[in-house]
């Protein structure tokens, strides 16, 4: 099986089997943020406690890059302190700009590499992302 073959079944298997869709009952951080461009949105919910993010979710609609990065995004940043979290979603705009970066915390994200062959396909690929670094700051 060639990388791209195998990129491709991940970023289908987290559009088709999202990890963390959905929402949380309770009073948390929420972020929503769209792409005028294609017409993605994203909610995204996060529970925080003492600056680390004990949970995340997110709801909305988008094409496979959008869903699967939030998928992905949701999944890597559970556990992590603030610091962290932005450490990690500033490597992944360094991978949507054609650098080589590793992600020990998910390498799911990897799959999303070839992103950066395709501009206009960045921002549906960073949408979650930005929403994360949003909430982070806004907290």
């Amino acid at each position: 099986m060639q990388l791209d073959d195998l990129y491709r079944r991940v970023i289908m298997d987290h559009y088709k089997n999202p990890r963390n869709r959905g929402q949380f009952d309770d009073d948390v951080l929420t972020v929503d943020l769209n792409n005028p461009t294609c017409g993605d949105r994203i909610s995204l919910q996060l529970i925080v406690e003492d600056g680390i993010v004990k949970d995340a979710r997110f709801t909305g609609e988008g094409c496979s890059i959008s869903m699967s990065s939030a998928s992905m995004m949701t999944e890597a940043v559970k556990g992590l302190n603030f610091e962290h979290a932005l450490q990690l979603a500033e490597r992944f705009s360094s991978l949507m700009k054609g650098e080589d970066v590793q992600f020990d915390e998910l390498e799911d994200i990897e799959a999303l590499s070839g992103v950066n062959k395709f501009p206009a396909r960045i921002k549906c690929a960073t949408l979650a992302w930005n929403a994360l670094k949003k909430g982070i700051q806004e907290s």
